[in-house]
Parts: structure tokens; C-alpha cells; sequence
């Protein structure tokens, strides 16, 4: 439709912004479609963790730097308008930041993957288990919220 505003704006937000708020980005990508505008960032960015990187190639979404992924402070949005910010930080064990300007701010709590030690595959199997509750958790918010509408549901 010609009036139909653009693709609903969505930043991810996490405080680093290498596993969950990454993961978030890419399959929302993956499975929003053109109905989306997305993007993550993180209040003290350190680069996208590689078992992340891992554990998304394995259900064939990339999300390495060669992909154009790379962690992002949340000042490169500042004064942007941004529609729908999701932080994805453990509300028990970190203080989630929250975005001025944003029309509507939500939290889904995840933990950390990258917090878990232990041998490569118990570490592996955290972040697949952190992606798989991310995706679910998307497949969700896609069900309940189409993308854009010109009537303004």
C-alpha cells in the first residue's frame, strides 16, 4: 500500500552486545522480513562472541563480522526513532539499560550466555539453549504483532 508507513523499527538491547541482543537481531531478521528495521546494540560493546556466531550458523543465520554484524554502542542510535526496543539482559544479575525516545520499551530476560563456564560443548550448548529460548520467544512477538499496518494496529 502506498501509505503504509516503513518497517517497524526494533533495537535489541543488551550491555554488551555479543550473544543475546546479536542473536535477537538475526533472527528477527531472519523471520521478520521486510516488515522490520532491525538492529542491536549494548551500553558497553565488546564484539560478537564467537560460540554466538556458532550457535546461530548451525540453524543457518550468520551473524559474523563478515555478515556486517559487529557490536554497537547505544549512543549510535541516540536521537533516532526507534519504535520497539527490546532488552534482553538477565533482570536478576544486570542493571538493563533503557533508550530515551523510544515509543515502547519492553524486556524479555535471558541469561548470559557467555557467563557459563565449563568444557566447549557445555559452553556451546548455553548458547544454543539462550538462542532457542530468543527464537521462541520471537516466533511469539511475530504471532501477536504483525509488522505494520496503515491503520495503525
Amino acid at each position: 500500500m502506498a501509505d503504509q508507513p516503513g518497517p517497524m523499527r526494533v533495537l535489541f538491547l543488551c550491555t554488551h552486545n555479543s550473544s543475546r541482543s546479536q542473536m535477537a537481531e538475526g533472527l528477527l531478521r531472519a523471520r521478520g522480513g521486510d516488515g522490520y528495521a532491525v538492529s542491536s546494540a549494548g551500553t558497553q560493546p565488546r564484539g560478537v562472541h564467537p560460540l554466538a556466531i556458532q550457535a546461530m550458523r548451525e540453524i543457518g543465520i550468520d551473524i559474523s563480522e563478515a555478515a556486517g554484524y559487529y557490536a554497537k554502542s547505544m549512543d549510535e542510535f541516540s536521537g533516532q526513532p526507534i519504535d520497539l526496543v527490546v532488552t534482553v539482559c538477565d533482570d536478576a544479575a544486570e542493571a538493563c539499560p533503557f533508550f530515551p525516545g523510544a515509543r515502547r520499551q519492553i524486556h524479555w530476560s535471558f541469561p548470559d550466555p557467555s557467563a557459563v563456564s565449563g568444557t566447549d560443548d557445555e559452553r556451546l550448548a548455553a548458547f544454543r539453549s539462550v538462542r532457542d529460548a530468543i527464537a521462541a520467544r520471537l516466533d511469539q512477538f511475530l504471532s501477536e504483532q504483525p509488522a505494520r499496518s496503515d491503520d495503525g494496529r
